[in-house]
């Protein structure tokens, strides 16, 4: 019986052993072995290995670093432990015999025990440098930027990537140090204890050994008050008015922090002279009673706060007049706003139609539709099958018949979820539906009344316009697609086909080959799909095609970029790919102004990468979209091959790089405050600007930035670019247009064209409650809303044109039944003192002018005659 329970157990313990072993392979074995796969098939295995390199040397690095401190101190201190033996007490406890047990340990100088000890302490506080390790690698690979902070006049790269570094490390070294230092002096004591039971006194190694932690001590302590002089420019108490640091921080706290370091360095000179001279005592009591008083001094909020009451506050202006400066001018720097244009836009009461050379082409680019809307629109005419879908909508430029027009676009996703309940099988959702195919692509503008004008469109894509697509397959996109195998024996589903289907065979080079017993039974595990290692449908050519979600593919790539939320499709005449714009941030840059960030808070931001994504094999390209980025300099140096010049890039892919919404829209929330670049408007903030505002029903929305085709900033040249209007902080009316340009040669130019601030120009919500109150307008809405059809407004548009700013407001109507296909019908313009509402944007132009012309020839009212004394 004993027997069958010890067998019972063995077989237990030896199935779990098993259990443990079969988990941890498939945690660290097969998620390895499936991961350099991948990135090798990306052409990025170099890569894959360098940054696992890069992460266990910096581990390595650091752990070795604190282990040599603890080992070799230990090993000093055991040269000076040991020279007799303890005198045996009676009335030894456990505890107490525990504790000379391990202090014959430290005394033999055993390196069975001082190597696990120092290894232990090495690792606990190596990890948060470790955890740190792509900051550690920025250090080391940082460039200098060429461009000095304000207050201390230090190149710019020092903060962001030697300061944080510096900081850790003085943390973790005084925390080594300082435990070091209390391990040792229990240690000597003990050992003193035990010499004086033999007469003897402690040697003079270990003082000397113990003065020279004090002083190691000493001067990590002294390198934190050097690294608190710049942890000033991160100040926030002078917020809300500005950030950084103010008169307080400079002339009280940093005299303090430059006073307490000088008798810090004064008492540690004066501890180390006494401990071995037993003289001095009165210059070490000295230095230490006025260093605890500067420290008193510095930690405490009485004397910032007293300065600030009776001698910053009664002239403030004066006093931090050149801290505000410092701030703006940092600020400015950080978010790259420090060389946008400023330019007077002056508003004429009649569109100088006569004096735009280009007027057709304006007008031809003119978005009457926004995304959501069209939206609805793809999927009604353009999906074809339920189990396609348009994930979004793009807006691009694309030259169409020679011209330069503004377009739509959208890509045709696979759905899986949407297919017949009978066709989710394995074999439908892993062999034969694959991919999506093809775009849908229409011209921003449009007539009311007209029908959709398709530049793409249809199964297969057709285009009555010369665009062609050579490879319309959309194998990776934005959708959760799961892993696809291809090409396979079934063959997959190209596309609808009349009455049957087109069928295809993949030829890209996406995913990892297949066609191993090994390479299925990894992936069989991985995805946890026995199908995978069983199928019979596989061939030599067969590739299993997974993390196909670009978004989640860069990620897993690039980690340390940050993602622009809208990725955008664009068509060559070869195939279909994903822009993915990445931005490189930091929360160090000296004395710049925060933004609360989704993720984290930065003060800095740059649209550094335009990431390429092939929409048929996956392949991603990573270009360098702004090479002044220290950043992005570091990360090309850290990564050799990972980053390429913008050079490089296909030239039908440049033509559509865009300027992001995410970081204009970033950049004009900081704009609005710190464009008061003189010290007295900025301290009155009284031209402060916030985003203008629309209204949907009674919810007040801010105008988002969005893309135009205009010849705003050259008369003779339509070009695309991204614009927001900016109202006075508290009020509707307009006080700025911001654009920025996305063409080529003024990529990224930031252009402000600013209002006269004693001419009112109407906003987005007034220009809403005009149009409300117009009755033409009102009529015309209501009766259709009689006839049972559901009216709908799209987004306003504001529009400066001809001198003037006009506003486009585009109707849809709905039909009242089941299926609602939204139809462009009228479009509404006006400039605030006129409201026209026509089918098409030519007609509505000149009809307005034409009425304010009239307008402005009217006679004026005459004014009554006096009253005559008589009455008469």
């Amino acid at each position: 019986m004993q027997q069958l329970k010890r067998s019972v157990l063995l077989i237990g313990i030896s199935l779990s052993v098993l259990a443990v072993f079969f988990v941890l392979l498939n945690i660290f074995f097969v998620n390895f072995i499936v991961d350099f796969w991948w990135f090798q098939s990306l052409n990025y295995g170099a890569y894959f290995w360098l940054r696992m390199l890069y992460r266990y040397a910096i581990f390595l690095a650091v752990t070795g670093l604190f282990f040599l401190i603890f080992f070799l101190n230990f090993w000093v201190a055991s040269r000076f432990l040991g020279t007799t033996e303890p005198v045996e007490s009676k009335t030894n406890s456990k505890i107490r015999q525990a504790y000379r047990d391990i202090f014959r340990l430290f005394r033999s100088g055993s390196l069975k025990f001082y190597l696990p000890l120092s290894l232990i302490l090495g690792i606990i506080i190596a990890l948060p440098l470790f955890e740190q390790w792509e900051a550690s690698l920025m250090y080391i690979f940082g460039p200098n930027q060429g461009v000095t902070d304000p207050v201390f006049g230090k190149d710019i790269s020092y903060y962001l990537f030697a300061f944080p570094i510096y900081s850790l490390l003085q943390n973790r070294l005084l925390l080594a140090f300082g435990l070091l230092f209390i391990g040792l002096v229990v240690l000597y004591w003990m050992e003193r204890r035990v010499l004086f039971q033999h007469e003897q006194k402690l040697p003079q190694g270990a003082k000397i050994h113990l003065s020279l932690l004090i002083l190691v001590i000493f001067a990590i302590e002294i390198w934190d008050y050097i690294l608190q002089r710049y942890e000033l420019l991160y100040s926030v108490n002078n917020e809300p008015l500005f950030f950084g640091p103010g008169y307080i921080e400079m002339r009280v706290i940093l005299p303090l922090i430059w006073i307490t370091l000088l008798l810090l360095m004064s008492t540690a000179l004066s501890l180390i002279f006494y401990i071995n001279t037993k003289r001095g005592l009165r210059v070490l009591i000295a230095s230490t009673v006025l260093f605890l008083l500067a420290l008193g001094a510095r930690e405490s909020s009485f004397l910032p706060k007293f300065v600030e009451q009776y001698w910053v506050k009664p002239a403030e202006l004066s006093k931090q007049t050149p801290y505000i400066e410092s701030s703006i001018q940092s600020t400015m720097a950080s978010y790259n706003l420090d060389k946008a244009k400023i330019r007077e836009y002056n508003v004429s009461p009649i569109p100088e139609i006569d004096k735009e050379p280009k007027m057709e082409d304006s007008i031809r680019n003119i978005p009457v539709w926004f995304e959501d809307v069209l939206l609805e629109v793809y999927e009604q005419l353009q999906a074809i099958r339920p189990y396609y879908e348009f994930t979004g909508v793009d807006v691009d430029r694309y030259t169409v018949n020679g011209v330069y027009q503004q377009v739509f676009i959208s890509a045709r996703d696979l759905i899986l979820e949407k297919l017949p309940a009978g066709a989710q099988n394995w074999i439908n959702k892993h062999l034969k539906y694959t991919h999506g195919y093809g775009v849908a692509m229409n011209p921003a503008a449009q007539r009311g009344e007209e029908a959709m004008t398709w530049f793409i469109g249809d199964l297969p894509p057709r285009s009555g316009y010369g665009l062609t697509i050579k490879q319309p397959g959309i194998y990776y996109g934005l959708e959760p697609y799961e892993y696809a195998i291809a090409p396979n024996d079934n063959h997959e589903f190209d596309y609808p086909s009349g009455d049957s289907f087109a069928m295809t065979d993949y030829s890209g080079t996406g995913g990892v080959p297949i066609s191993s017993l090994f390479s299925k039974l990894m992936f069989a595990v991985y995805f946890k799909d026995k199908n995978i290692f069983f199928t019979p449908e596989t061939n030599r050519n067969s590739r299993i095609l997974f993390r196909r979600n670009i978004v989640d593919a860069i990620t897993t790539l690039t980690p340390f970029f940050i993602l622009d939320k809208d990725p955008y499709v664009v068509v060559t005449s070869e195939r279909i790919y994903w822009i993915q714009d990445a931005y490189t941030t930091s929360d160090w840059y000296p004395n710049a102004q925060p933004f609360p960030g989704a993720s984290q808070e930065f003060n800095y931001i740059r649209n550094s990468v335009k990431i390429v994504v092939d929409a048929y094999d996956g392949s991603v390209t990573y270009y360098i979209a702004d090479p002044n980025d220290p950043i992005i300099r570091a990360y090309s140096r850290m990564y050799p091959g990972l980053l390429q010049s913008m050079v490089a890039m296909d030239a039908e892919l440049k033509p559509h790089l865009r300027y992001p919404k995410d970081i204009f829209e970033i950049q004009m929330s900081i704009y609005a405050k710190y464009h008061q670049a003189n010290a007295d408007t900025y301290y009155k903030q009284e031209d402060i600007w916030e985003f203008a505002r629309e209204f949907r029903g009674e919810k007040a929305i801010e105008v988002k930035p969005y893309y135009l085709t205009l010849n705003l900033i050259e008369k003779d040249r339509e070009e695309f670019i991204l614009m927001v209007p900016m109202r006075p902080k508290g009020l509707d009316n307009l006080r700025a247009m911001a654009v920025v340009r996305c063409d080529e040669p003024h990529y990224g130019e930031i252009i402000v064209y600013s209002f006269p601030k004693g001419l009112v120009v109407y906003g987005p919500s007034q220009i809403e409650a005009i149009i409300d109150q117009d009755p033409h307008v009102a009529q015309q809405l209501t009766l259709w809303d009689q006839i049972g059809t559901e009216v709908q407004r799209g987004k306003l548009i504001i529009l400066p044109f001809g001198g003037t700013v006009e506003y486009i407001l585009p109707i849809y109507l709905k039909a009242a039944g089941r299926l609602k296909i939204p139809q462009l019908t009228r479009l509404i313009v006006t400039q605030g003192d006129v409201v026209v509402m026509e089918p098409s944007l030519e007609i509505a132009l000149e009809k307005m002018t034409r009425r304010l012309q009239e307008r402005l020839q009217m006679p004026r009212l005459q004014p009554l005659p006096a009253a005559s004394p008589n009455g008469n």
